[in-house]
């Protein structure tokens, strides 16, 4: 394996981006529910973040958004007719279930898969698990989507392999690679994967409990398998209870890793010590832990800030960037957190904060948008050209969002029926740009 990078792959916000409300356990998205949302500037936020990320020398590209409503979705509720009458039917019987059909969270690509590279696999090729989603009825709409969306992206089976999402059982709940960090001493090299859970199979949750625990141990257990990991390589670790109760539904609000470095908060894992022991080991001792501990800052101000949903990036010259949230920037206790980190002796050499908050007030900060795949320059030079980022693409892309994206919606707004046709254009021309409607499912 030979000069092996990490591609981040974004999601792109869709068109009917909105503020539903709908994820148990997520404080942003509960808390921001039913207000009016930006699609268009949520969109170009998205677009920039990838734009910076680019230029900082990281290979970037993205996942196009996927159309909604879900039709299928509402028809299994019983609805029929076209499309102008089945959202007239809905909006007056059922309104609950449009901002379902509508949702756009399949932005946050860090939920689409989780993926093993080639350097840590039995057979030497890049394993993806589609993940099931079971949890959250909107995301578990998007599940055949993207399966079909990756299966064309990474379909050169000489390199990649993507296996059906795990079975749609409560004791297999997936969530994606937001639970799961790889480390490695380079990229090339084999790594030391880590698999986060919250409770184990279909272990009844304690109603004493604030909210729910999402991934399952068993889940991780599987794709750890079928992706050929060798077990000395392999960490599985539990989510602590006061972490998921502050409001971390994903490991990847409470804990962030790349390359030879974890920065983790002291409260993200049951018997963290341990953890972090079995972390070490594969290493020698040479993987660098950065532990912010809560007197620094409180869980409740990381869960409110998402620093841990930072992106964490090796970038031109070997060095680490730190790709924060402009609410870290607004937040005295994490701007001392990254004042510290930068001053100590550490690969972290700078940070820079990206404006995300369309998508943050609907629950998901910078690495929410992102799957990263580490992958050879073959590897790479096997993927659809249409998708990478490119200065000319982003300036399509931008003409195309500020075009066809609602500068506000509502949730009222998700009852007209002009809507579903102002999305299937877009869509049209979203497939000129692309030159492929297989990447559009």
């Amino acid at each position: 394996m030979n000069g092996a990078m990490e591609v981040n792959f974004d999601g792109l916000l869709g068109p009917t981006h909105h503020f539903g409300g709908l994820s148990a356990g997520n404080l942003a998205s509960l808390s921001h529910r039913h207000q009016s949302s930006s699609p268009r500037r949520a969109a170009l936020e998205g677009l920039a973040k990838m734009k910076l990320v680019a230029e900082l020398g990281v290979p970037q590209a993205f996942f196009p958004p996927q159309r909604r409503p879900h039709f299928g979705f509402l028809r299994e509720h019983g609805f029929s007719g076209d499309a102008r009458h089945v959202i007239a039917a809905v909006a007056r019987e059922r309104p609950d279930l449009l901002s379902v059909a509508y949702s756009a969270s399949a932005m946050w690509a860090a939920n689409a898969a989780t993926v093993s590279p080639s350097a840590d696999t039995l057979d030497g090729r890049i394993h993806l698990t589609p993940a099931n989603l079971i949890s959250m009825p909107h995301r578990k709409l998007e599940v055949e989507q993207t399966t079909k969306l990756l299966r064309e992206i990474f379909a050169d089976e000489r390199f990649f392999v993507v296996h059906d999402p795990l079975a749609g059982r409560i004791e297999y709940s997936d969530e994606g690679a937001a639970n799961h960090t790889r480390f490695c001493r380079r990229y090339e090299q084999r790594g030391v994967e880590l698999f986060v859970y919250g409770r184990s199979g279909a272990e009844k949750t304690d109603p004493e409990t604030r909210f729910p625990a999402r991934q399952a141990k068993q889940a991780s257990e599987q794709i750890a398998k079928q992706h050929g990991l060798s077990p000395e390589v392999t960490v599985f670790a539990q989510q602590s209870r006061r972490a998921i109760d502050a409001g971390v539904f994903h490991n990847d609000v409470i804990a962030v890793g790349n390359a030879s470095v974890l920065l983790v908060h002291e409260h993200a894992f049951v018997d963290q010590a341990a953890v972090l022991s079995r972390l070490q080991h594969p290493f020698g001792g040479d993987l660098t832990t950065l532990v912010i501990c809560d007197q620094e800052l409180p869980l409740a101000e990381a869960v409110r800030t998402y620093f841990f949903n930072s992106q964490l990036l090796t970038t031109t010259g070997g060095s680490m960037t730190l790709i924060c949230p402009a609410e870290c920037e607004r937040s005295r206790a994490a701007q001392q957190v990254i004042e510290r980190l930068l001053r100590e002796e550490n690969p972290i050499s700078q940070c820079e904060f990206v404006d995300v908050r369309q998508s943050m007030h609907n629950g998901g900060g910078p690495a929410c948008l992102r799957l990263r795949v580490v992958m050879t320059r073959d590897e790479f030079a096997a993927l659809p050209r249409s998708i990478i980022w490119t200065p000319q693409l982003h300036q399509r892309l931008q003409v195309w969002i500020e075009k066809h994206y609602r500068d506000e919606l509502s949730i009222a707004d998700l009852a007209d029926p002009d809507l579903v046709n102002e999305v299937e254009r877009a869509f049209d021309d979203l497939g000129q740009i692309l030159g492929n409607e297989r990447l559009l499912p």
